[in-house]
């Protein structure tokens, strides 16, 4: 099983990679180059459109646009258009910033968020604190803290079978459950998801019409790990890029896994010696996906 290269883009730190089935194509940011990028899978077709900030994660409308995070504040975009401020999550959080950002299976954007680690020209800031939480937000603007402010880097915001939420600590290296009531939508009972993998750290993931859960292992893991819904390891598959960051199930049958890369604080000589890094990868696991849900 190997992933071959689909696209580069040479991301920066590429993320939050989405399956548009209306128009049958990928979209994915790259958080420090403040891009959105659509690729249209059947002719090769690329767009781009920059972002008045860094970009943190985007996610699908119902009605054809999307909603996007940036540094601060959650916004509405049209493909093209203008941002439209919808909600600011953390206004008495300065040095914080969003991160890992999901439209859940309410319809609601799910975001979490983390102490900035970047500086105004994207190179990388210490951190030390850990003060990210998750929060809902929904389509009036309202947002609701579902979390304390502990985390140390939101990423992993995925919906399990039997109303299980998991979000992960990429600083902590932990993967966390949580029960999750999809009728007051609020997540409680946290408690340990996984044992902490050794290869890398968790970053972006998404789950599979089995129910397991495939997450990215950033920071040098180079690798997709494939969960059980009970959090044993089921699989492991190497990729060639050293930072994955995000995954989703894509293509016409939902049977391929795509997967964005991130080239953040690497040196000129690895970029020189791996010039893969930051591009976007798939290949077909055997399994097949869900679409994403819908904000709105």
């Amino acid at each position: 099983m190997v992933a071959e290269l689909v696209c580069q883009k040479n991301d920066v730190v590429g993320e939050s990679i989405l399956w548009d089935h209306g128009t049958s194509s990928l979209i994915w940011i790259d958080i420090v180059a403040k891009h959105i990028r659509r690729l249209h899978l059947e002719s090769g077709y690329y767009e781009s459109w920059e972002t008045p900030d860094f970009i943190t994660s985007i996610g699908l409308r119902k009605d054809g646009g999307a909603v996007v995070g940036l540094s601060r504040e959650v916004v509405l975009w049209d493909f093209g258009g203008s941002f439209k401020t919808l909600a600011l999550p953390e206004p008495d959080i300065p040095d914080n910033r969003l991160n890992e950002g999901v439209v859940g299976p309410d319809g609601a954007f799910w975001v979490g968020t983390m102490q900035n680690n970047l500086n105004l020209d994207g190179s990388s800031r210490a951190m030390d604190r850990s003060s990210g939480a998750v929060y809902r937000i929904t389509s009036d603007g309202t947002v609701s803290a579902l979390t304390k402010p502990t985390i140390g880097l939101t990423n992993t915001l995925v919906w399990m079978p039997e109303c299980r939420f998991v979000a992960g600590d990429t600083l902590a290296n932990i993967l966390t459950v949580y029960d999750y009531d999809d009728v007051a939508n609020t997540i409680t009972n946290p408690r340990p998801f996984a044992e902490p993998f050794d290869r890398g750290v968790p970053d972006g993931s998404c789950v599979d019409a089995e129910g397991y859960l495939w997450n990215c292992r950033v920071f040098g893991g180079a690798c997709l790990v494939r969960y059980s819904p009970e959090g044993v390891v089921d699989r492991v598959v190497d990729l060639p890029c050293t930072w994955p960051t995000s995954c989703t199930f894509g293509g016409p049958d939902l049977d391929t896994l795509f997967i964005t890369s991130a080239q953040f604080t690497m040196t000129d000589e690895h970029l020189k010696n791996n010039p893969q890094e930051g591009g976007v990868f798939s290949f077909k696991p055997g399994v097949l996906g869900k679409p994403a849900f819908r904000f709105g």
